[in-house]
C-alpha cells in the first residue's frame, strides 16, 4: 500500500472513530484498525462526503498505509492491552515513528513504556483525552506528554481537532516523560471532588430541604448562568429533568446510590501522599465513593442508629449561601489538584507548564468552568505559583464566600447531612492559612514514644528529649 494517510488509530469504538472523523473534517486522511470488521465498515460508513477515512482489520495494512514518521494512537483499555498492542506493532515500525496511548493509563506504566521504546527509536506519548464521545467528535481537551522532539509532528493534527476557548486550542504539550497522563490523572481527581461537592449540595436541597426535581433543575440551571457556570453543573441540571420512559418517574430517583470508579481518583490520592502534597477534598471524594459501595452495611446502620434528617428551610439566603459555598469548594478542589501538579512537576522533573494546563481545561473537558478564567490571571502573574491560595485575587474571592460556607456547614451538619467534601475543603483552607498548627504536639508525642526528634522555634538544630526521665523527676 502506498503511504497516504496522515494519522492512524488502533481501537475504533465510539471514541476512536469520533476522533478520526474529527481529524477527517479538518482535512487529514485517516485510517483506523480494529479486530472487528463491522467496526471498520462502520467507520467508513460514517465518513462525511469529501473526506478520506479507511477502516482495516490488518495491523500491517494500517502501518504500511501511514506517511512517515508514522503517527499511531491507541485507544484500548489500560494495562496489559496497551503492552500487547505495542508488541504487535513493534516489528512493523521504524526509527522516528510515534505511538500515542490515549487511554487512562497509570503514569508510571507510561514512563516504563517511554523508556522501553526509546531504546528502539520509537517516540511514545501518553495523552489524556477528556470530553467524552461528543468531545472526541467535535472538540476534545487533550493533554499530551512525552518526547518534545516528536511534538512538532503531532501538534498540527491535535490543534486542528481540539476544542477552542477564545480561539485558542485546548491542547498543549504538557511536559516530558509521563506528564500527559499525570495531568489527566489529576484532572480526574479534581473531577471526583467537584462531583462529590455537587452531590452534597443536592443532598442538602433534596433530603434536607425537600426540593423537587423540577426545583433542583431550576436551581442548577440558574447556577450554570453565574459563578458556577461549568460542564458538571450544566449536566446536573439536565439530569434532574430527565424522566424514565418506562415508568414516567424521574430517572435520578431510580438510580441506586452506589458510585463507580475506574481508579484515576484513587491514583491521584495515592500519588499525592507519596510526594507528599495535601489534597483532602479529592481524598474525601474517593473515600465517599468507597463508602457508598457498602450499601448493605449502610442500610443496616441506618436501622440500628435510627438517624433522622433534620429539616432545612430553603430560603433565598440559604440558596445564595450554597451557591457561594460550592464556588468556594470548587476553587479549593482546583487549588489542591494544581498544587499537586506543581509539586510533581519539580519532584518528577516533568516540567509541566501550569498556565498551559489551565488553558487546556477551559473547553472540551469535564472540569471546564468559568472559574478557570480567574486561575489564568493568577498564573499570568506568577507562572510557577505553588498554590492558588497564595494569589491575592483568589484570596479575595475565597474570603468573600467563606462565611457562606461556614453557615452551610453549620446548617447541614446540624441536620445530619454528610458533608465530607465541604468540611474537608474548609479544613484545608483553615490549615493552609494558619501560621501555626498543633503538630508541635504530634512531634512531641512522636519523640516521646519513638525518639523521632524535633526542631525548636528558639534555636537551630535537631533535638531529642528523654521524656520518661522528665516525667519521673
Amino acid at each position: 500500500m502506498t503511504p497516504s494517510f496522515d494519522f492512524g488509530m488502533i481501537g475504533i469504538g465510539v471514541m476512536g472513530s469520533n476522533l478520526l472523523l474529527n481529524m477527517a473534517d479538518s482535512g487529514f486522511a485517516v485510517i483506523g484498525f480494529d479486530l472487528k470488521q463491522e467496526r471498520a465498515d462502520a467507520l467508513e460508513a460514517a465518513a462525511p462526503p469529501g473526506t478520506t477515512v479507511k477502516g482495516v482489520v490488518d495491523i500491517v495494512e494500517l502501518v504500511q498505509g501511514l506517511k512517515k514518521p508514522r503517527k499511531i494512537m491507541m485507544l484500548v483499555p489500560a494495562g496489559k492491552a496497551v503492552d500487547s498492542v505495542i508488541e504487535n506493532l513493534l516489528p512493523h515500525l521504524e526509527d522516528g515513528d510515534i505511538l500515542i496511548d490515549g487511554g487512562n493509563s497509570f503514569f508510571r506504566d507510561t514512563l516504563q513504556r517511554i523508556n522501553y521504546l526509546q531504546d528502539k527509536g520509537i517516540h511514545f506519548f501518553g495523552m489524556g483525552v477528556s470530553g467524552g464521545e461528543m468531545g472526541a467528535r467535535f472538540g476534545p481537551s487533550m493533554m499530551p506528554g512525552g518526547d518534545a522532539e516528536a511534538w512538532q509532528y503531532l501538534r498540527p493534527v491535535l490543534e486542528a481537532i481540539a476544542a477552542k476557548s477564545d480561539g485558542v486550542p485546548c491542547v498543549a504539550y504538557m511536559g516530558n516523560g509521563a506528564a500527559g497522563h499525570y495531568v489527566k490523572m489529576v484532572h480526574n481527581g479534581i473531577e471526583y471532588a467537584m462531583m462529590q461537592l455537587i452531590a452534597e449540595a443536592y443532598d442538602l436541597l433534596r433530603r434536607g430541604g425537600g426540593a423537587t426535581n423540577e426545583e433542583l433543575h431550576g436551581t442548577f440551571a440558574a447556577w450554570d448562568k453565574g459563578q458556577l457556570q461549568s460542564f458538571l453543573v450544566e449536566v446536573t441540571a439536565e439530569v434532574f429533568k430527565t424522566q424514565d420512559p418506562e415508568t414516567g418517574a424521574y430517572l435520578v430517583d431510580l438510580i441506586v446510590d452506589q458510585a463507580g470508579s475506574k481508579g484515576t481518583g484513587k491514583w491521584t490520592s495515592q500519588v499525592a501522599m507519596d510526594l507528599p502534597v495535601s489534597i483532602p477534598t479529592i481524598d474525601m471524594a474517593v473515600a465517599m465513593r468507597d463508602l457508598s459501595a457498602n450499601r448493605d452495611q449502610r442500610v443496616k446502620a441506618a436501622k440500628l442508629y435510627g438517624k433522622k434528617t433534620g429539616v432545612i428551610e430553603l430560603t433565598e439566603e440559604f440558596r445564595a449561601d450554597l451557591e457561594n459555598a460550592l464556588a468556594f469548594c470548587f476553587t479549593i478542589a482546583y487549588a489542591q489538584g494544581l498544587s499537586q501538579l506543581a509539586k510533581a512537576s519539580d519532584e518528577l522533573s516533568m516540567n509541566i507548564p501550569l498556565p498551559a494546563v489551565i488553558q487546556v481545561w477551559k473547553a472540551g473537558c469535564i472540569i471546564r468552568s468559568a472559574l478557570l478564567g480567574n486561575f489564568t490571571k493568577a498564573f499570568g502573574r506568577e507562572a510557577k505559583l505553588p498554590n492558588l491560595l497564595l494569589d491575592a485575587d483568589i484570596a479575595g474571592i475565597l474570603k468573600n464566600r467563606e462565611a457562606s460556607l461556614r453557615r452551610i456547614l453549620i446548617t447541614g451538619i446540624g441536620a445530619g447531612i454528610p458533608l465530607a467534601a465541604f468540611a474537608s475543603s474548609v479544613s484545608y483552607y483553615d490549615a493552609y492559612c494558619s501560621d501555626r498548627l498543633p503538630v508541635n504536639l504530634i512531634q512531641a508525642q512522636r519523640d516521646y514514644f519513638g525518639a523521632h526528634t524535633y526542631q525548636r522555634t528558639d534555636k537551630e538544630g535537631v533535638f531529642h528529649t528523654e521524656w520518661h526521665a522528665d516525667s519521673q523527676s
